[in-house]
């Protein structure tokens, strides 16, 4: 079974043809990263998936339901969760009001507990406004934000940028713990061994198509693919 899928996905800004053919799945409880150099096309191909963008060919397909033509706010009720780059917070309202963005229904505020659980930062924080905490705490606001809708997969769109090595770390063990509980993860990074620890599956994108697949295992060794697609060495 395939929890989210894109098939050949043509996106333009404007005349500029951005996306030219991206294809992906994620299956349930998976976790996949999105790879490749600035400009390829990651976060365009987030923002689709999110309705942000609406591709003017190819299908995106959730639950074998396609939702490519639905407004932002109905993919997000249908189950995905999406953290985007920069985070999007309100900066001027507190961590709590925040937070209460996401929650949709009343019995929504009791889960509040288990991110609490998973942020325990956030709850020391709750009068404190959005724009004074610090990259990490606010990468953790957002992350937090999007999992109280209770979406079946998380799209996250460079979450480590700016963060300090050691919140890089906290990061990872989240990512880890909310797969084990059964979220799948879309996950869009620059750092690439951060993807490759967290992420069963690699996709790479450059100029905007989806041109090479693969398992984590079988990408061991091959500086040859890392090279050819994004121009890293030493991974």
């Amino acid at each position: 079974m395939t929890l989210l899928k894109t098939e050949d996905i043509q996106v333009y800004y404007g005349n500029s043809h951005v996306l030219q053919g991206v294809s992906l799945e994620v299956k349930p409880g998976e976790t996949v990263a999105l790879l490749g150099r600035n400009g390829a096309g990651k976060t365009t191909t987030l923002k689709a998936l999110m309705g942000l963008l609406t591709p003017r060919s190819g299908n995106i397909l959730f639950k074998n339901s396609e939702i490519q033509s639905l407004p932002a706010y109905q993919v997000s009720k249908k189950g995905i969760g999406y953290v985007p780059q920069g985070r999007h917070l309100f900066p001027k309202m507190t961590v709590l009001d925040n937070l209460k963005t996401g929650i949709r229904k009343k019995e929504d505020k009791s889960f509040l507990e288990k991110i609490f659980n998973l942020f325990p930062i956030l709850e020391d924080r709750l009068k404190q406004k959005a724009g004074t905490l610090s990259g990490g705490e606010q990468q953790s606001l957002a992350i937090a934000r999007a999992l109280l809708i209770r979406p079946e997969i998380l799209l996250l769109d460079e979450p480590t940028t700016g963060l300090m090595p050691i919140i890089v770390s906290q990061l990872k063990d989240i990512i880890k713990q909310l797969n084990d509980e059964g979220m799948s993860i879309l996950l869009v990074e620059e750092k690439v061994t951060f993807a490759l620890s967290v992420c069963e599956k690699i996709y790479f994108i450059e100029k905007g198509k989806t041109v090479y697949e693969d398992k984590k295992e079988n990408l061991q060794g091959r500086q040859d693919i890392f090279t050819r697609y994004l121009g890293v060495k030493g991974i």
